[in-house]
């Protein structure tokens, strides 16, 4: 068997996951239960984001270089947004609708890896939304998504 791709690899390139966000974002921007929270995000946003997660699936790291990101600034943008459930749940489902308008693959291996980071994140995006501080030390490192599963229960 030869090399495995990464999930950027397989997914494509860093167009594809632009292409992703600001259709994407375009869709959360007309939404009647997203557009409140996301209606004043940075011109950058959606290019930040394309670069995250491009850099969480193995990609360039592009967010950590060119757009000086770290993890703790991504958890950062979360605190104190008091995301709910409903909210989640409605931006996992346009995410992935989205993704099938745009041609991401759609193959089981890639389609279930894809969907549990964004499961995870989106899950620790709303328990951060609910805190007032960062609870995450600057020098975590950047989460890396593979094939695989998380390895079990985070524990702090």
């Amino acid at each position: 068997m030869g090399n495995i791709p990464t999930l950027y690899e397989w997914a494509g390139d860093m167009q594809t996951f632009e292409t992703l966000f600001t259709q994407f974002y375009a869709k959360v921007l007309k939404d009647d239960l997203l557009a409140d929270v996301f209606k004043n995000m940075s011109p950058e946003h959606v290019k930040h984001v394309a670069h995250f997660v491009a850099e969480v699936f193995g990609g360039d790291k592009l967010y950590t270089t060119e757009d000086q990101g770290t993890h703790a600034n991504m958890i950062g943008k979360h605190i104190g947004k008091m995301l709910t459930e409903e909210m989640r749940q409605r931006w996992v489902h346009l995410l992935l609708q989205t993704a099938d308008e745009v041609g991401l693959k759609s193959d089981p291996e890639f389609r279930s890896a894809f969907v549990g980071y964004i499961e995870w994140g989106t899950r620790l995006a709303v328990i951060n939304a609910q805190l007032t501080e960062n609870p995450m030390d600057t020098n975590e490192p950047m989460p890396k998504w593979g094939w695989g599963e998380t390895g079990g229960p985070y524990i702090s």
